[in-house]
């Protein structure tokens, strides 16, 4: 297992209280309200039923009373169709408020994600993202609907009940209450048996969902097939299901025993309840034949909803484990935040101009700095190319130039303004990224491009795939700008990828342009073609080029060498070949 219950009580605690779920609810208050008011009046008007039964059994029929009779049992008809007309109007209006909660807390939960580091990211499976979204959230769904729907009724029938047989006869009310203590006891040891439950299930269907999106993908196949490995992923598969369904029946089994002794002290209650007015009718003060009865009913009014009430708060308990999971994700600090008062820079206004002073970062997994010290300046309409061996840091300083991460030392300043200080607006027109895998959407070709800028139109696109030496390849296709993509780009090559994700950010016109490795999965043809149009496009325009193959940026004006975080050589091709350094090295290696 995944989690313990050790560590789901240490999370349950930090993460968890009846204020906070309480507070998904305040917006909503008079709503509930209404609907609190409704299950009153419906518990009022059902507990007209039992009085107008001793009525009928105690005097309309020993008297042989007719019309009283009819007006008697017309009453219980009609008190039995407004609270049913009452019930079904309250389960509608409790419904609608229990999406809108559900809603509220899906769109809080993606928004909060939306605004987490890349570090998050990088070191959580996107299946366990999806399970709590999904998976977690969905499994509200009885507590915002169903049991905050039975729990009001139940409760509102439990107390109006208790009230009326308190009335009706107050000894064997005595009699038929005492039962309460000891079942709410039962009820909440097993709730706490199954709440632990709950979380290591949880747990392990995000092991599924987390499965299923590796290895159930195009990527995921391919691996699989090529390696030989389907049957052993199968087995894993297999051994996950089987303990998501050990566990599943743990939780809806557990402290079973316990549970049917409530069943069978409830189930038993008339019988002992009619034995007591037997022995109360030897006394001095006999309880009639129709307050026995209308005590019998009562009792079936107050069974049903009192085992209601402790159903539900057994599976609320459980729905704990439910939020922790959910709170624990909403409480991750958001290490990229916008200033109050965040500077804007005018499209118009933007230069492009890059400044690097004394930049360091280090990753949380304590190798060192990736990035050491790095100060650097770039003019604005030039092209600097970042190279380096495998590991230098080149893919690290592409993540602060885009604020994916923050810098520990030091400032990454455009056009003069430090990136922090940049309203995040401004930051994503000022810079375009095209990174070495490049993410298409599942959607159009022309739903990716505008994805960029909604707003353009047809020959804007079509200039930005020509730039990117993609748009005969598109135009050639059967339906054209309109043809999906497939999952993750899958109906296209690795380069056709690329060229499509350098249009989409061609199409935004950025004054800052980051190419990481973009040009990695080009043949050598189309490679020489595209350089050739990012030079056109690039005039007037900064381009940083993060490469490995370094047949793409012999032509940049300044050639920086990364080597363990650090820049260890500055120059243009020529110099740097003629020096015999690292950069001299990395040619003799293409």
């Amino acid at each position: 297992m995944t989690d313990g219950p050790e560590n789901y009580d240490d999370l349950a605690a930090r993460h968890v209280s009846l204020r906070r779920v309480l507070r998904l609810f305040a917006p909503y208050r008079l709503r509930i309200a209404a609907v609190v008011a409704l299950m009153i009046l419906a518990a009022a008007v059902g507990l007209a039923g039992p009085f107008l039964l001793r009525a009928i059994i105690d005097i309309a029929l020993p008297q042989q009373d007719l019309p009283l009779l009819i007006w008697l049992a017309g009453g219980m008809i009609t008190a039995a169709l407004a609270s049913a007309g009452i019930g079904a109007l309250q389960v509608v209006l409790s419904a609608r408020i229990g999406q809108a909660i559900l809603h509220d807390l899906r769109v809080r939960l993606y928004a909060h994600l939306q605004t987490l580091s890349l570090r998050f990211f990088t070191a959580t499976r996107t299946g366990d993202v999806q399970a709590r979204i999904a998976g977690d959230i969905a499994g509200l769904q009885s507590l915002m609907t169903d049991s905050a729907n039975e729990l009001g009724r139940s409760l509102s029938a439990v107390v109006m009940t208790a009230v009326a047989i308190v009335i009706l006869d107050w000894r064997l009310a005595l009699f038929v209450l005492m039962i309460v203590p000891v079942t709410v006891l039962i009820s909440a040891r097993v709730a706490r048996l199954r709440e632990a439950l709950t979380f290591q299930q949880q747990a392990r269907a995000s092991d599924m969902s987390a499965a299923v999106q590796e290895t159930l993908s195009a990527p995921g196949i391919i691996l699989a097939r090529t390696m030989g490995r389907g049957p052993w992923l199968t087995q894993r598969f297999t051994r996950i299901s089987h303990d998501l369904a050990q566990l599943e029946v743990r939780s809806h089994t557990a402290g079973e025993w316990q549970w049917s002794l409530i069943g069978f002290a409830l189930a038993t209650l008339p019988a002992l309840t009619l034995l007591a007015g037997g022995l109360l009718m030897q006394g001095g003060n006999p309880a009639s034949i129709g307050t026995l009865v209308a005590m019998i009913a009562l009792q079936e009014q107050l069974l049903w909803p009192f085992e209601q009430l402790l159903e539900v708060g057994r599976d609320t308990r459980k729905t704990r484990a439910l939020f922790a999971r959910i709170f624990e994700y909403l409480d991750k600090p958001v290490e990229i935040t916008e200033r109050s008062d965040p500077v804007t820079i005018p499209r118009t206004a933007m230069r492009g101009e890059v400044e690097l002073d004394h930049v360091s970062f280090a990753y949380t997994d304590g190798r060192g700095p990736a990035v050491n010290d790095v100060s650097l300046t770039i003019p604005a309409g030039s092209h600097v190319a970042i190279v380096g061996p495998t590991g230098s840091g080149k893919t690290t300083l592409g993540y602060l130039l885009a604020r994916l991460y923050d810098v520990e030392s030091g400032a990454i300043r455009f056009d003069g303004v430090d990136l922090r200080d940049l309203s995040f607006e401004t930051l994503s027109q000022m810079l375009g990224v095209v990174s070495q895998e490049p993410y298409l959407l599942h959607a159009t070709v022309a739903e990716n491009l505008r994805f960029a800028r909604p707003g353009a139109t047809k020959d804007e696109m079509i200039t930005a795939a020509k730039v990117a030496q993609i748009h005969n390849h598109i135009a050639g296709l059967p339906e054209g700008y309109d043809t999906l993509v497939g999952e993750g780009g899958s109906r296209f090559s690795g380069g056709e990828k690329q060229r499509l994700a350098l249009a989409r950010t061609i199409l935004r016109d950025p004054p800052i342009l980051l190419l990481d490795e973009a040009t990695s999965a080009l043949d050598t043809r189309t490679e020489r073609a595209m350089s050739q149009a990012l030079e056109t496009m690039s005039k007037g325009r900064t381009t940083i080029t993060i490469a490995h193959r370094l047949s793409t940026v012999r032509h940049a004006d300044l050639i920086v060498v990364m080597h363990r975080g650090r820049v260890v050589e500055t120059g243009r091709h020529e110099a740097l070949a003629a020096k015999g350094g690292i950069y001299a090295g990395l040619l003799v290696g293409t």
